[in-house]
């Protein structure tokens, strides 16, 4: 690792020895190489996490679900101002591709209370969403769509392309540029995944929220999804549920976003046009987004903050973004489910070293 990072490095241990963590990877690129690439504390409870190990990234994942359908929007198959049901006929919420992408299409919660064992069932959440009526009128606010995003983006991609959103995922994206990452894990790559764990006993009831609001609906349903025993189990891990379950290395997500901060393009094997880049890291939606309860500008599939950089932040503490005025990609994939004040320690001992 760089000398120059060294005090990234000495903060991540902290974390580490504190017990504030207990199983991640820290990779980062600058100007356009790894700079950092961490390790540390334990995958299970006896084996130590390793550079190959795959966490669940919650929201992290939406981004790359995002992509998929942007980049059929690129190669000239979907318009992002066409209605949904152009492709979807079954689909009656009168909301367009882009309104979908940025999160306005008023489909926030699955409309249809159903038990854990349905985010193996793509077909039942898919029809729901198609029957639903959206909560408001599309394109005139946003709230976050928790888990129905990668429902809503995936079936898209699978009506144009025929290809589930991981298959494409994995072939179209994750196999060309060499990432370690993906939507419904084979047997294989399951026996990498973490071990997910409570930083603290009352997280999945804070996360939640109020019994009856929108968060509640809307991260409650398929129930399950807060839960360990879930989590951790090969239903979850099998299944496709891309707003909420991709599998990720730090070094998969980190070179992900060191592409698209380049463009477009990593090691030579182009994925995206520039245009569709600026395109997919432009603001569309900046005002109130009623699920997150705050302000919120979202591109299209993604978070973009006052300092220009853009990417996701997940449910628990992991996040990977990319920041084009300073010039690195960062990702963190944790196991230990918590709030974000460990990547914000991170980031600033990251600023203080540019």
């Amino acid at each position: 690792m760089h000398a120059r990072f060294a005090p990234v490095r000495d903060c991540f241990h902290d974390l580490l020895s504190s017990g504030r963590e207990t199983g991640a990877g820290l990779v980062i690129w600058y100007d356009g190489q790894p700079v950092v690439d961490l390790v540390g504390g334990h995958r299970t409870g006896a084996e130590r996490w390793r550079p190959d190990t795959l966490a669940n990234v919650y929201s992290v994942g939406k981004p790359v679900a995002a992509l998929c359908l942007l980049m059929l929007v690129d190669r000239g198959q979907v318009d992002l101002d066409a209605p949904v049901d152009r492709h979807w006929p079954e689909f009656r919420t009168p909301a367009t591709v882009r309104q979908v992408l940025s999160h306005t299409a008023g489909l926030p919660a699955f409309p249809v209370p159903r038990p854990a064992t349905a985010v193996a069932d793509w077909a039942l959440l898919t029809n729901d969403l198609a029957a639903a009526d959206p909560e408001w009128a599309p394109g005139s606010v946003a709230a976050e769509h928790a888990w129905t995003y990668g429902h809503l983006v995936g079936e898209l991609v699978r009506r144009v392309d025929g290809r589930s959103v991981g298959r494409f995922l994995a072939e179209e994206i994750a196999d060309r540029w060499q990432l370690d990452l993906g939507f419904g894990l084979a047997d294989a790559d399951q026996r990498r995944c973490a071990q997910m764990r409570y930083g603290d006993p009352q997280w999945p009831t804070r996360k939640l929220g109020e019994p009856g609001s929108l968060r509640a609906r809307a991260l409650g349903n398929p129930s399950g999804g807060l839960d360990l025993a879930v989590l951790n189990s090969p239903l979850w891990r099998a299944a496709e549920m891309p707003a909420v379950n991709l599998h990720a290395t730090a070094s998969g997500l980190a070179r992900l976003y060191g592409g698209l901060l380049a463009g477009g393009a990593l090691d030579g094997v182009r994925l995206f046009s520039p245009e569709l880049v600026a395109e997919a890291t432009r603001v569309q939606y900046d005002g109130p987004d009623l699920l997150l309860d705050r302000q919120v500008r979202w591109t299209l599939g993604m978070q973009w903050e006052p300092d220009g950089s853009w990417g996701m932040g997940g449910i628990g503490g992991s996040s990977a973004w990319a920041d084009p005025e300073r010039g690195y990609a960062f990702a963190y994939a944790t196991a230990h489910l918590a709030e974000h004040d460990r990547v914000d320690e991170l980031v600033e001992v990251l600023h203080s070293c540019l």
